[in-house]
């Protein structure tokens, strides 16, 4: 009796050593989305990134997310390269001269109608495309996945339906390419961050915002608009969802590197779903009811603004070439839309369900991925 008492605490110590010896492997990252929690690029793009970073990594993984104290996303860069954050959203569109090859596609709103497929389109590209890795590499960060807005409208306090309502107007733009349409409708451009729109239609800075409508609702925008005119102006994909700094990337086996992407790919998926087909719908009811007027694009803007996307694709390339050296722009551009009509059809094929894509995106991206080496 004694030998098997003696046994059986032997086996209870050596189980009581596994679990303890899991316990201190176990790696908690900091992860700092640089949005408020009411955003969907906060939740659920890091609260689903951190509930399957855990399951995909069988435990090994987790994470604290920070505030937008620690890290907001004009600094994320500096942030994550510092160190201080080990996994961030990361907008490329604010940093033009560091990444110009993902931008060169990230510029390209006008290209998504559906913003589902333009996470596969863009993350297939990106995670495929040498130059755009050699570019993160220079940073000193690693690419995961992309998620995306719903598509684009028109939040002002005066009511816009024409190309002659636009002239003059002063407005918010969230990336190049809608800077370039509106001055194309003799409007006036600011670089105002997102997160002081409010404020900046409050106080007359600017007379709308061009961007996601469910803006009113993560920025409470339902007291300081009139209008919101529907047209359809594309969707912001220039995003990378959560940033990993190389240093920690390179501390990680092949199979937590791919845990990361895969949690990465599932969590931007789910945000997707939130912010571009979830959100628009109460938004529009929080329009509704707070009295903001909804209106409709007039045919001449849609047409006139389908003649700007079509001459804008010779423009981007051009400006890529000339102005940040990428090259081949033409070539990128092509393969890119040949991408987005490739995954138009998935997207429709799985009935824009986000779970079914984000495992295509992972059998059609990071199964063929070699994560012995990639981001090393």
């Amino acid at each position: 009796m004694k030998m098997k008492s003696l046994v059986k605490s032997i086996a209870m110590m050596a189980l009581a050593g596994s679990m303890l010896a899991q316990a201190v492997q176990a790696r908690d990252l900091r992860l700092a989305p640089g949005v408020p929690p009411a955003h969907p690029a906060h939740t659920p793009l890091y609260t689903e990134f951190l509930n399957t970073l855990a399951e995909e990594s069988d435990g090994r993984l987790g994470g604290q997310i920070m505030g937008t104290e620690i890290a907001s996303l004009g600094n994320m860069r500096t942030a994550i390269r510092s160190g201080l954050v080990e996994a961030g959203l990361l907008l490329p569109a604010y940093f033009p001269a560091d990444l110009p090859n993902f931008n060169l596609v990230g510029d390209q709103g006008l290209i998504g109608t559906n913003s589902l497929a333009m996470n596969g389109a863009v993350t297939e590209y990106i995670a495929t495309c040498g130059d755009c890795q050699e570019e993160f590499s220079e940073l000193g960060i690693v690419y995961t996945s992309t998620h995306t807005t719903d598509v684009y409208h028109l939040m002002t306090n005066k009511p816009v339906t024409t190309v002659e309502d636009l002239r003059g107007m002063r407005m918010r733009v969230g990336g190049p390419q809608w800077s370039r349409w509106l001055e194309h409708m003799e409007g006036t451009p600011v670089s105002t961050p997102v997160g002081e729109t409010f404020e900046a239609l409050s106080q007359g800075v600017i007379e709308g915002s061009i961007g996601s409508s469910a803006d009113i609702i993560s920025f409470r925008l339902e007291d300081a608009i009139d209008y919101l005119t529907y047209i359809g102006l594309g969707t912001f994909h220039s995003t990378t969802s959560h940033a990993i700094g190389q240093t920690v990337w390179s501390s990680l086996s092949p199979e937590d590197r791919k845990a990361v992407a895969r949690a990465s790919t599932r969590a931007s998926a789910l945000a997707t779903k939130r912010w571009a087909y979830e959100m628009p719908a109460e938004a529009d009811q929080v329009a509704r009811d707070n009295g903001i007027e909804i209106l409709e694009a007039s045919e001449e803007l849609v047409e006139e603004t389908q003649r700007f996307a079509e001459e804008d694709l010779v423009y981007a390339a051009e400006q890529a070439e000339s102005r940040y050296g990428v090259s081949d722009a033409t070539a990128k551009l092509e393969r890119f839309q040949g991408l987005v009509e490739k995954w138009n059809v998935i997207v429709e094929e799985l009935d824009e369900d986000p779970e079914a894509i984000a495992d295509a995106i992972n059998q059609e991206v990071w199964e063929k991925v070699d994560f012995t080496t990639y981001g090393t």
